[in-house]
């Protein structure tokens, strides 16, 4: 289901079960079943062109500009929160404030199943998420990072470097 403030690019596939509002969405996006995906009126989310976002994914941008960019592949039920806090406890928001902020995601990322992605986070180009990893800090481009809290695995290589620019 689309509600409002929608602009879709040429050749976007939004599954019927899903649901979409405050966005931008890239020309040849794919959406699942069961999604989520929305920002606000101050700060619509940011699709990027040719992503594709798995079943059961929840893409929150209410509380802080969501971009994703182009070419950017999420596995099933991965969340991205711009907005984190104890909301039913006015008690435990005196020491757990509401954590909020933008996310960004790069160009040519894979974000593998079960991830969540916290405010304030940026991952460069071409970074692999791994499955079930719970990001909370930034990564720089060609990052493989994994775990809960994620952690650099690896960078790309030079040689692998290459081959994404040939």
């Amino acid at each position: 289901m689309i509600t409002s403030n929608i602009i879709l690019g040429e050749e976007v596939f939004i599954d019927s079960s899903s649901k979409v509002n405050n966005a931008t969405i890239g020309a040849r996006c794919k959406i699942a079943a069961q999604v989520n995906l929305f920002g606000s009126p101050k700060h619509p989310l940011i699709l990027g062109e040719g992503c594709y976002i798995g079943p059961y994914c929840l893409l929150e941008g209410f509380n802080g500009l969501v971009e994703i960019g182009n070419n950017v592949s999420f596995a099933q039920r991965i969340t991205l929160i711009s907005g984190s806090a104890p909301n039913a406890s006015y008690k435990l928001q005196r020491i757990f404030p509401l954590d909020t902020g933008p996310i960004k995601i790069g160009d040519h990322n894979w974000i593998g199943a079960h991830c969540v992605i916290m405010p304030n986070v940026t991952l460069g180009e071409f970074c692999i998420v791994a499955a079930n990893s719970f990001v909370n800090q930034s990564f720089p481009a060609y990052s493989i990072i994994g775990g809960s809290p994620a952690k650099l695995i690896r960078s790309l290589s030079i040689e692998e470097i290459k081959k994404l620019h040939d």
